[in-house]
């Protein structure tokens, strides 16, 4: 991975990592500081800023933004950034259960915190790239490739299937712009919440972090010229 990260050149280029301060987000804000990049860290609260190990590094600026399927909230948080190279958007949550046990809040939650937000700040990405051109990456997950393994989370699959979705048609909306979209779709990954959640699984084929992190970085750089509207399985040995 080292050897990928110092092959980017990211070097000033301004970069908004939602979900930055969870395990995903925190090794990819790793990466992109290494490639020179600075990155715009936006937190739901002060709590989780606190957390985040990186929050007082020179090229992270941080920012408690709140619920980001909040119009507002992503207008204040775009509208500060002059020159956005790129926005990434690993922001989510996760619930699980048989539909019929479902009730329609938690199903709303779900469509919010995946798909609504993830809308949002692509609208504000193309906005502030228009003209300039640059690079977004969305997370959707295996679910939203391979629906049956969405049974026990349908809400989940589907706001995910969404997002998976979102990313195809707006990279051909927008590639004559010079907008580069994509998303990857990451199985179980390898963080101490999915160990302990999971004590009895095999780990080791699940897709690190940092592995993870090492795809989004190519497709969120000025190395990626080409690929765009893909949707990229990211699923390790699992």
């Amino acid at each position: 991975m080292q050897d990928m990260i110092t092959a980017m050149d990211l070097r000033d280029r301004h970069v908004v990592i939602t979900g930055g301060a969870g395990a995903l987000g925190s090794a990819l804000v790793e990466a992109l500081i290494a490639a020179g990049a600075v990155c715009h860290v936006p937190c739901l609260n002060e709590a989780e800023a606190q957390r985040f190990r990186l929050r007082d590094h020179k090229q992270v600026v941080l920012s408690v933004t709140g619920n980001l399927a909040d119009e507002g909230n992503i207008g204040r948080l775009y509208g500060g950034i002059a020159a956005l190279w790129a926005s990434i958007h690993l922001a989510g949550g996760f619930a699980a259960g048989p539909l019929r046990e479902a009730n329609v809040e938690t199903l709303r939650q779900q469509i919010d915190i995946n798909f609504i937000s993830c809308l949002l700040c692509c609208r504000a990405a193309v906005k502030g790239m228009t003209g300039k051109g640059g690079r977004i990456v969305n997370v959707a997950a295996r679910p939203a490739l391979e629906w049956r393994s969405g049974a026990g989370m349908a809400g989940y699959a589907a706001s995910k299937a969404a997002v998976a979705a979102l990313t195809v048609a707006l990279a051909e909306e927008v590639a004559k712009d010079g907008i580069l979209v994509n998303a990857i779709a990451p199985s179980i990954m390898d963080t101490p919440a999915n160990r302990n959640a999971m004590p009895k699984a095999d780990y080791a084929l699940w897709p690190k972090v940092e592995e993870v992190a090492a795809t989004i970085l190519f497709l969120a750089s000025p190395d990626n010229r080409v690929t765009r509207g893909a949707v990229v399985p990211v699923y390790g040995k699992s």
